[in-house]
């Protein structure tokens, strides 16, 4: 087993890892902004690690093989790690801001600052 694959193996592990936590967290945390939180930052965390798995793969195999699938493969990863760490914290945000906006409250904050914004608005 080469260097690389044994690194490979441990982005994939670190990654997945990650990902569990990210699912453990959906269960364990009390009310919809802490979830959310720790859902996100787990598995936007977990999946960068993965696709950086599955680029050194391609990236490998396409060097040691010279097929140009693994080298396409390399760059939709890579496109794909560019759209993720885009789309998900804007998504986390999305859901974050409806959720207050739609009348759930943290349970736990000290200072909530957009309802003393939104009070001000009226």
């Amino acid at each position: 087993m080469s260097p690389l694959e044994i690194l490979i193996y441990i982005l994939g592990a670190v990654g997945l890892f990650f990902n569990t936590l990210g699912t453990v967290a959906l269960f364990r945390f009390p009310d919809v902004y802490t979830r959310l939180h720790g859902a996100t930052k787990c598995t936007t965390f977990g999946s960068i690690f993965l696709t950086l798995a599955v680029i050194l793969y391609g990236l490998t195999s396409w060097q040691s093989g010279g097929e140009s699938r693994y080298g396409i493969l390399a760059l939709h990863a890579a496109v794909a790690l560019v759209a993720l760490l885009v789309t998900n914290p804007t998504g986390a945000h999305a859901i974050a801001r409806a959720a207050h906006r739609s009348g759930v409250g943290p349970k736990f904050a000290v200072v909530d600052a957009l309802a003393d914004e939104k009070g001000r608005r009226k």
